[in-house]
């Protein structure tokens, strides 16, 4: 009888590194190391504690934590054990991770003490009880907390196979409520090789991690290649500009990802012209384009930038610009990386478009996920024969480059015209004194919707909005140009920095919902 393909689990790649590199750092929590061995030591244990207790393949297990060396632990345990990490925001609302835990159904909670309040006023309203323990040497790991499950059903037990679910990673709910995307071992292996082959990473690596856990970015961007080349992983709790480049200069550090946000608050705080970067060869960007004036702000510092574009169900890997292409097609996210396959269709039609146009972007490859856990209905929509419609509207040109225009459901229509605020936000970037900025449509008696631009000023900087309309005038056709410019302190974006266009357009409804009655 031939044995289950086992080719792609990731649950050996510790015990490969604990054989070839026993005593390399794998993990700096905050000055406190787990070496290769002691890593995998303390995975392979856990994860037996995970079978002798009750737990089969298959099982979820839910975390609320932030970024910690014990969180690692427990992923690689559920690797080995064929148990599938389901890692909760500890941004959320207790209502919100509720509803995240009623989809989800995980056997057991691991909750981290500093969250435990709000782990406890998320369980409060669930109908069904969790099973809920700590993680750490001082609790899972030591203690194990038997499943609560439904049913008699036994646990399932057999080898771990490449399609397994590993992660189940609840999207951003820009749009609507977050769904569970499950990514399998083979999903995660795959996206990694491929990064691989454009960012590479070696055991002299060191990287520094600032992407929250709970997020696809802060395993498959960087840190599990990582620990499967055999680097060091810098792991850090949340972004601080002035502690990200200190630990640059002190642990030396070589590579990291970020989105353009921490990039350019990076660039912004007092110290970042004397710091030493002189360490950080290469640095990976992703959520949006960086702006051409940070792209230059960067590379003056000699810091290589690596552009890409992904979604969580893609594990999230997709499109990629390397450096030495990204000093001239600014804006673009480049090509597709390797193992992935990409192509565009009409919106409307689902036709498929050749050569260079404009539509969907579709994507095919094993890093695409096999599906919304228990949602077969948001699964069929997001998967077209083998093909995952990710609801982005790109552009091709003729050598096979591609531009991200916008979501396609916050393209909006004005006077007949389709404007998408991307092309928008990109223009008012251009102004000096712009630090960040958001469009979105908003309704309109006469033209049905126009833009409005919600717009936060860099320090020091003076603009108005006269001078910034008439900036955008420059570069933008008239139906374009957005109608107001709002003055803001920030702009409401999720974990993956998108922006949180729902949450403005509400403002904007609501305060003139209240101008009209002020004024009748």
């Amino acid at each position: 009888m031939s044995q289950p393909e086992v080719l792609h689990t990731l649950g050996r790649w510790t015990a490969d590194r604990a054989l070839a590199t026993p005593e390399r750092v794998a993990v700096d929590d905050r000055g406190v190391v787990l070496t290769y061995r002691q890593l995998d030591d303390r995975a392979t244990a856990l994860a037996e504690v995970f079978l002798d207790g009750g737990y089969g393949v298959g099982d979820r297990i839910a975390t609320i934590t932030g970024n910690s060396s014990d969180h690692v632990v427990v992923f690689f345990a559920c690797a080995k054990a064929g148990l599938v990490l389901v890692p909760l925001s500890w941004r959320l609302s207790p209502r919100e991770i509720a509803q995240q835990l009623e989809q989800a159904d995980p056997a057991l909670l691991l909750v981290e003490d500093e969250f435990s309040t709000l782990a406890s006023l998320a369980t409060d309203r669930l109908i069904t009880p969790i099973a809920r323990g700590i993680l750490g040497t001082h609790g899972i790991e030591r203690d194990i907390v038997a499943p609560l499950r439904r049913d008699s059903t036994p646990p399932v037990r057999r080898p771990v196979q490449d399609n397994d679910a590993l992660l189940i990673v609840f999207t951003s709910g820009t749009l609507e409520q977050a769904k569970g995307a499950i990514l399998t071992h083979s999903n995660c292996f795959w996206t990694n090789l491929s990064l691989s082959r454009t960012a590479e990473i070696t055991s002299a690596d060191t990287v520094l991690a600032v992407m929250p856990q709970y997020h696809v970015g802060g395993w498959n961007i960087q840190p599990l290649l990582a620990w499967w080349m055999g680097a060091t992983v810098v792991l850090e709790r949340t972004f601080d500009p002035a502690r990200v480049l200190q630990l640059i200069a002190d642990r030396r550090i070589t590579t990291m990802m970020g989105v353009p946000a921490n990039y350019l608050i990076l660039s912004q705080h007092p110290r970042f012209a004397s710091s030493d970067l002189s360490s950080l060869a290469h640095a990976i960007v992703g959520g949006a384009p960086m702006p051409e004036p940070l792209l230059r702000v960067w590379h003056s510092r000699g810091v290589a930038l690596t552009q890409g574009y992904g979604l969580t169900e893609a594990a999230p890997n997709v499109l990629c610009l390397p450096d030495e292409e990204a000093r001239v097609r600014i804006g673009s996210a480049g090509k597709p990386y390797p193992h992935v396959d990409v192509d565009i269709a009409d919106p409307v039609t689902g036709e498929r478009i050749e050569g260079a146009g404009q539509g969907e972007l579709l994507v095919h490859g094993p890093g695409v996920f096999s599906g919304y856990f228990r949602a077969p209905e948001a699964t069929a929509l997001a998967l077209r024969d083998g093909w995952l419609a990710t609801g982005d509207l790109v552009s091709r040109d003729a050598e096979g480059y591609y531009r991200v225009l916008d979501r396609i459901k916050d393209i909006f229509i004005t006077g007949g015209e389709s404007v998408a605020p991307a092309e928008i936000e990109g223009v008012l970037f251009g102004h000096p004194a712009v630090a960040d900025v958001a469009v979105v449509g908003v309704p309109d008696e006469q033209w049905g919707e126009v833009a409005v631009a919600w717009v936060v000023v860099r320090s020091g900087a003076a603009t108005d909005e006269t001078d910034l309309l008439d900036f955008a005038s420059a570069a933008l056709a008239k139906y374009k140009v957005p109608k107001r410019a709002l003055f803001v302190e920030s702009i409401p974006r999720s974990s993956s920095d998108k922006v949180r266009r729902r949450v403005l357009l509400g403002q904007w409804t609501e305060e003139s919902a209240q101008a009209g009655r002020i004024s009748s």
